[in-house]
């Protein structure tokens, strides 16, 4: 397994610096990079960004992982007057604008309030 670990690490570095020394240095000047470079590159990369499942995330904001948020933000949303209903459906407009996870939060202020129609 250290060895799977060891040359699939290198496989992806390996990669790293293919495709770094190919585009980065023509599209904005940098140097190319060593192996080694690469390698901390990316091993910085995954403890910023995490070392999550990464491919499909599901759909909605929470990427499908979360299934008890969503719960629980659609029964605030059920439990909401209209009128409120309305303002937060305004507040995450002016937030987020027409990003996708602002117009799913909309949608599940839509579906409350026509399930209580």
């Amino acid at each position: 397994m250290p060895l799977a670990c060891a040359a699939f690490l290198s496989l992806i570095s390996y990669a790293v610096m293919i495709l770094w020394n190919c585009l980065i240095p023509a599209i904005f000047g940098f140097s190319v990079i060593t192996f080694w470079q690469a390698m901390g590159l990316f091993v910085l990369s995954k403890l910023l960004f995490g070392f999550g499942r990464g491919g499909g995330r599901g759909c909605g904001p929470f990427g499908g992982r979360a299934p008890w948020m969503r719960h629980k933000m659609e029964e605030r949303l059920h439990n909401m007057t209209p009128e409120e209903r309305e303002k937060f459906k305004q507040k995450m407009k002016e937030r987020c604008g027409n990003h996708p996870f602002a117009q799913k939060w909309r949608d599940w202020a839509d579906e409350a309030k026509n399930s209580e129609q």
